[in-house]
Parts: structure tokens; sequence; C-alpha cells
């Protein structure tokens, strides 16, 4: 810049020194003439000045525009508002098996009710064809004169097995009292439906305070 100036201020003082030496030079020797002196054109300098530096707008590499920020920032935004969503649906995913387990829990309930309750009715059906079949080929009793005893006061015995029992012949409490170790086989064998049950209730120490109860009588322990 100071060099173009030197240069500049230079020429002016070369074309100002040969203006004004030859304006103090001797012209020729004046002529009478119509014609008038000729004058001197003025000169003109022109002074080029250079434009204002322009200092450019140094941006940082790592300092984003303005423009590159608000992206940035959106860009950012819109992925927290789907990371938001996504961990909404996953607790709706979450709440969803659960309630899937739980139905499927009560289905499968539902189920084994279903199967228990056709076993029950299973068994209502043949215990009611045993009552039926009892009452209808019933024999008479083999005991002796007199009614029988009620054998649904032993505990463990129902209306289905008095019937049983009546038709094995047994209807009185002196009866099951006298039952040794071995008819107490026989009679379990002899009702299948009820396994263990004579033992398991002791028809034999009940029938005794029955009798004795009834009658009076004190009947002799039963015999091997």
């Amino acid at each position: 810049m100071l060099a173009i100036l030197a240069i500049v201020v230079v020429s002016a003082a070369f074309a100002l020194g040969y203006v004004f030496g030859r304006a103090r030079r001797p012209g020729p020797p004046a002529v009478p003439s119509s014609v008038p002196p000729a004058v001197p054109t003025p000169v003109v300098l022109s002074v080029v000045v250079p434009p204002p530096a322009v200092t450019p707008s140094i941006t940082r590499p790592d300092e984003p525009s303005p423009e590159t920020g608000r992206a940035i920032a959106e860009r950012t935004r819109i992925i927290r508002s789907y990371e938001a969503e996504a961990t909404l649906l996953r607790g709706h995913l979450v709440t969803g098996d659960a309630e899937i387990a739980q139905l499927r829990s009560f289905a499968a309930d539902r189920r084994q009710q279903f199967v228990d309750l056709a076993q029950a009715r299973a068994d209502t059906a043949r215990y009611r064809q045993i009552v039926v079949d009892l009452e209808n080929n019933a024999p008479s009793l083999l005991f002796g004169p007199g009614a029988p005893d009620d054998l649904k006061l032993i505990v463990g015995v129902g209306p289905v097995l008095e019937r049983m029992l009546h038709q094995l012949g047994v209807g009185t409490y002196r009866q099951i009292a006298h039952w040794s170790e071995r008819d107490i086989d026989d009679f379990d064998a002899k009702l299948p439906e009820f396994p263990g049950r004579i033992r398991r209730d002791g028809w034999v120490t009940q029938a005794r305070a029955l009798h004795q109860a009834k009658f009076g009588e004190i009947l002799p322990s039963r015999g091997s």
C-alpha cells in the first residue's frame, strides 16, 4: 500500500515539474498575427486512491454457524421426542404382556375347573347308578327279627354306604362290633368305592359304643 502511494506521489511530482519548467522556458519571438496566442491546457492529475481493505471474517472451524446450530438443536429435539415415545410404547408393551399372562393363567384355571366339574359329574352319575342298583337288587336282611339299627350314626357311613351294607347283609351295630381284622379286610374289599374307610373312621369302636348306648349291653372285644 505504501509503495503504491509513493509511486503516485513521485509521478505527480514529475508531472508538476515538467509543467512548471515548460512554462518558464522563453518562447519564440512574437509574430504579429491575427491569431491569438495559444493558451496552455491545464494538466489534471488523477490520483488513484486504493479501495479500503476489507478484512475477511474468520470463522473458527470448531464454531458452527447459527444456521448449523439451529439445525442441530432441532434434530436433537426430534430425537428426544422419538426416544420419549419409544419409552412410552415399551411401557405399554410390558403392561400388555403382563395382562396377557394373567389372562392365560385365568384361562388355564377355568379349563381345569371344567375338567374337575366333568369328573365330579361323572362320579355323581356313577354313585347314582350304584344307589339305583342297590335299591333294585337289595336282598332281604339276613339278621334276626327286629328293625335294623341306624348305621348312618356311625361317622363315615352315609345313605349310600348304609344301602351297600344292607346289600351285604349288615344292618346292626352288633354285627359291625364283632368284626375281626379279617372281616374288616373282607368288607373293605367288598366296598371298593371307599377303600380303607372302615379302619380310618373306626367303625368297630363306634358300633360297640352305639350298641351299648342303645341297648345298655357291653359287647366283648372283637376277635382276631
